[in-house]
C-alpha cells in the first residue's frame, strides 16, 4: 500500500525547501531515531514497525496531485516543487529485527544519505516506530501477565482509525498475542483471525437457548458462546451445556465460551466448575472486558480459570500507566563527516553525537547484561570503564568474560530494503526468547529492575569535547 510523502509535518518540506535554497540539499547527513523513556514506567520496549516504515521508504514518490496541492500552499518556489518530482529516497538505514527487546536512550534506527532525503523521511519513521513500538510492548507486557494463557487482540472498534487498527493488530501479534479479530489485518500480515458473536447475536432469538443452537449449527467446529447476555451462571453456562451436549452428539465439540462482564475471576472459576462437572473439561472460557496487564493479574491472583484473554481498547490505543505515546525522537547526530549534537542544561535530553553501533552484552547462558552504546569504529572490551548516558558520573566496568552482539544490521541500502522479509510468528518468536533472557526484574509491573544502557568511554569525550566547544566564548567578527 502506498504511502504518500504528505503524510508529514509541514516543517520537513519547509526545511527541505530551505535546505535546498542554500545548497544543503545533498549535503551527507547521519540521524538517529531513539526514546528517552520505556513506555508503561516499564523495564524495556519491543521494538516494531519496521518492515511497513521501510516499505513506505522504498516507494516514497510525489505523484502530481500532490505537488499541485503543495503549490495551492502559495509557500513553495518552482523549483522546489520540480525537485519533488524527481525525489527518491537513497539513503540507507541501519536497525535490529523487529520483535528485539530494547531500551531508552539507544539508537534504534541510523538513517543515512543527503540531508533532504533524511530529513523528509523523520515524520514517517517515528509515525510507524513509535505506535508499533508501543502497543508491541503493550502486548508483551500483557501476555507476561497471561502466562500459560493465550492473548487475542480485540481492539479494532477503539483504535486510532483504520490504519491504526491495523497497525495495532500487527504490532500486537509482535508482541505475543495469539491471534485478532481484524480481518483486514489478518489478511494483510497473515495472521490468525479469531472471534465469537456479540449481545445482539442473542438478543436477535426469542430466547438464550435458540441463540446458541443456531449459532453452533451454523458453525459447528468453531463454537464460542457468548454467555453473559442475561445470567452467566444461571442461563448462560447452562444453556452453553446444554449445547455442548448436542454438538457432541453429532462428532462435534463446543470450543468456548466467552465472559464480558462481571467479576471475571469469580465467574471464570464458578463456569469451570460447571463445565468440569457437565463432562467438558476441554472447553476453554474466553474473558473480554475492558482487560490489560493489570486486570489480568488480578483475575489469576484470585484463583481465575481464564485460558485465553480477548485485549481490545487498552491494547489497541496501548493506554495505562506511562502509556499515550512513545515519545520517540529523531535527531541530527552527524554532517558532511562531522559529528553534531543538542547541547542542552538537561543531559537526559543531549543527544549522543557521531556514528554509533550498539552492542549487547550477554553472559555465557546468552542472558543479558547490560548494553553499550559506542563509536562506529570501536570495539570495546571487558574491562572498559563505561557511563551512563544521562549522569557521567555514574560509571561501571564493563564484566569480563561477556560476548558483545552488535544489535543492529543494515536493513536498507540504495533505498532499497536489503533484510530478508520475516513473518509476524518469527518476530513474535523473537519477541518471546529475548525477554526469557532479560533479568527477571525488568519484566515486573511496579518497579522495574533498570537495565544498565552505558556510553563508551570514547563517546564519552567526544560528547564532553562537542558540549565545551559549544559552552566557548566566540570571538566577535
Amino acid at each position: 500500500m502506498r504511502t504518500s510523502p504528505l503524510l508529514t509535518d509541514l516543517y520537513e518540506l519547509t526545511m527541505l525547501a530551505g535546505y535546498l535554497q542554500e545548497g544543503m540539499a545533498d549535503t551527507p547527513a547521519v540521524f538517529d531515531l531513539y526514546f528517552r523513556h520505556n513506555p508503561f514506567e516499564g523495564g524495556y520496549a519491543i521494538f516494531a514497525g519496521l518492515q511497513p516504515a521501510l516499505e513506505s521508504l522504498e516507494g516514497l514518490r510525489f505523484h502530481e496531485t500532490e505537488i499541485d496541492y503543495l503549490r495551492s500552499l502559495g509557500l513553495f518556489k518552482p523549483v522546489f516543487l520540480d525537485f519533488l518530482r524527481n525525489f527518491r529516497f537513497c539513503g540507507r538505514v541501519i536497525a535490529p529485527p523487529e520483535g528485539t527487546v530494547v531500551f531508552a536512550h539507544e539508537p534504534l534506527l541510523t538513517v543515512s544519505g543527503s540531508l533532504a532525503e533524511t530529513q523528509l523521511v523523520e515524520t514517517l519513521l517515528l509515525n510507524s516506530i513509535n505506535f508499533q513500538t508501543l502497543v508491541a510492548t503493550k502486548a508483551a507486557r500483557i501476555c507476561y501477565a497471561a502466562g500459560d494463557a493465550e492473548v487475542i487482540e480485540f481492539g479494532l472498534r477503539r483504535a486510532q482509525g483504520p490504519d491504526g487498527g491495523v497497525s495495532a493488530s500487527r504490532a500486537a501479534c509482535i508482541g505475543g498475542a495469539r491471534g485478532t479479530s481484524n480481518v483486514l489485518a489478518g489478511m494483510q500480515y497473515d495472521l490468525p483471525v479469531r472471534g465469537t458473536h456479540a449481545h445482539s447475536w442473542v438478543q436477535s432469538f426469542d430466547d438464550e437457548l435458540t441463540a446458541f443452537r443456531a449459532y453452533a449449527d451454523a458453525f459447528p467446529e468453531s463454537t464460542v458462546l457468548l454467555v453473559d447476555t442475561y445470567d452467566t451462571l444461571k442461563s448462560g453456562v447452562p444453556n452453553a451445556i446444554t449445547v455442548a451436549r448436542e454438538l457432541k452428539q453429532h462428532g462435534h465439540s463446543l470450543r468456548g465460551i466467552r465472559l464480558d462482564s462481571g467479576d471475571l475471576a469469580y465467574l471464570s472459576r464458578e463456569a469451570r466448575v460447571m463445565l468440569d462437572a457437565a463432562g467438558f473439561p476441554e472447553v476453554r472460557i474466553l474473558a473480554s472486558n475492558e482487560i490489560d496487564e493489570a486486570v489480568i493479574t488480578s483475575i489469576r491472583d484470585e484463583g481465575g480459570r481464564v485460558d485465553i484473554y480477548g485485549v481490545g481498547t487498552k491494547l489497541a490505543t496501548a493506554s495505562g500507566l506511562g502509556g499515550v505515546a512513545l515519545g520517540g525522537v529523531y535527531k541530527l547526530v552527524a554532517i558532511d563527516g562531522q559529528p553534531k549534537m543538542k547541547i542542552t542544561s538537561d543531559l537526559a535530553k543531549a543527544t549522543l553525537p557521531g556514528c554509533k553501533k550498539v552492542l549487547r552484552a550477554v553472559d555465557e547462558q546468552g542472558g543479558f547484561i547490560q548494553d553499550l552504546v559506542c563509536l562506529e569504529k570501536e570495539w570495546p572490551s571487558g574491562g572498559d570503564t563505561v557511563f551512563d548516558p544521562t549522569n557521567p558520573l555514574r560509571r561501571t566496568v564493563l564484566p569480563n568474560l561477556v560476548d558483545l552482539i552488535d544489535l543492529r544490521m543494515v536493513v536498507m541500502d540504495g533505498g532499497h530494503i536489503t533484510m530478508e522479509s520475516e513473518s509476524i510468528e518469527t518476530m513474535a518468536r523473537r519477541c518471546r526468547d529475548e525477554l526469557a533472557l532479560l533479568p527477571r526484574g525488568c519484566r515486573r509491573f511496579v518497579n522495574p529492575h533498570r537495565y544498565k544502557v552505558s556510553i563508551s568511554h570514547q563517546l564519552t569525550q567526544l560528547r564532553g569535547r562537542l558540549m565545551q566547544t559549544a559552552a566557548a566564548p566566540k570571538e566577535a567578527t
